[in-house]
Formats: structure tokens, C-alpha cells, sequence
């Protein structure tokens, strides 16, 4: 794996991106960012009162996300970011097309609601999974992974897609 690109591992909320991207980002030696910790405080208000995030709300968020895509060009890194749609996939590529890689987790409904049930401590509300599928918009060229399996299980699923 080429540790100068920036992978972002993406897909709707509850599909395990953080607990991928951090254990990736330990076995490749790549620093990790949590795209949740990089929106604005507004957005992260709207979510926790059960209102989905609209388009413009994202527009300063995935900014500020390919921004540090760009700081980190030379060294690589890891983010995870939900990348729901095409279009916040091409500002995410911006100035960057060639070095950022898309790992996409995929998971049903049902996968991914029992898991938001059981999680606790998170300001995205379970009730907003719906609107998150609504909004995918499922990526033609990314690296696959099925959110089915172990945390590391599904890091070496994806370390074989990618050597």
C-alpha cells in the first residue's frame, strides 16, 4: 500500500468507519482523523436533534476535510468520512484526484441499525440512518468491504483489495 495516499474510509453512520479507520491507520503507520471531529459546531447540533444534514450544511465541513487531505499529501493518513454522496466525493478530490483512495463499508439497513442501537455516546442518533441511506449515492470506483466479520477481518479484506 502506497502510504502517501489518503484513504478515506466512508459509508453511512454506524457502519464501524472509525474503529476501521483507526485500526488501518495503526497497521499502515498513517496518522488517523475522525471527519466527525472536523464539523462545524452547527452541524454537530442539527444532528443531535435528529435533523439530517443537508447539502449546504456539509459544503464547509468536506472543505475542511480535503484541506487536510492536502496537508497530508506527502505523508498519507486515514480519515474517515462519510462521503455519502458523488459530489462530496469530488470536493474530497480536489487537488488531489490521483493520491485519495475511497474504502467504501458496505452494510443493510438492518446491519448497521442493530449496531447504532447498542452504540452509545454518539451525537448522531440512530433515527438518522435512514436519511443516511437515502443519501448514499454508493460509489462506482472505491474498494468494497463488507461490514460483516471482525474489526481486523475487515482490515486484511481490505489490505487484500488493495495489494
Amino acid at each position: 500500500m502506497n502510504n502517501s495516499n489518503i484513504y478515506i474510509v466512508m459509508g453511512v453512520s454506524g457502519c464501524g468507519k472509525s474503529t476501521i479507520s483507526q485500526l488501518l491507520a495503526n497497521t499502515l503507520d498513517l496518522p488517523y482523523f475522525d471527519g466527525d471531529d472536523f464539523h462545524p459546531e452547527e452541524n454537530v447540533f442539527k444532528m443531535s436533534k435528529g435533523h439530517p444534514l443537508n447539502d449546504e450544511d456539509r459544503q464547509a465541513w468536506l472543505i475542511a476535510l480535503n484541506e487536510l487531505a492536502i496537508n497530508h499529501i506527502n505523508k498519507g493518513a486515514i480519515i474517515a468520512c462519510s462521503a455519502l454522496k458523488e459530489k462530496y466525493r469530488d470536493i474530497l478530490r480536489k487537488s488531489i484526484n490521483d493520491e485519495i483512495k475511497f474504502i467504501y463499508l458496505e452494510g443493510t439497513f438492518d446491519e448497521i441499525n442493530q449496531r447504532m442501537q447498542a452504540r452509545k455516546g454518539h451525537f448522531m442518533p440512530a433515527g438518522l440512518l435512514k436519511s443516511q441511506f437515502e443519501t448514499l449515492e454508493p460509489p462506482k470506483t472505491a474498494i468494497k468491504v463488507s461490514i460483516v466479520g471482525t474489526p481486523e477481518e475487515i482490515v486484511q479484506n481490505i489490505l487484500k483489495q488493495v495489494y
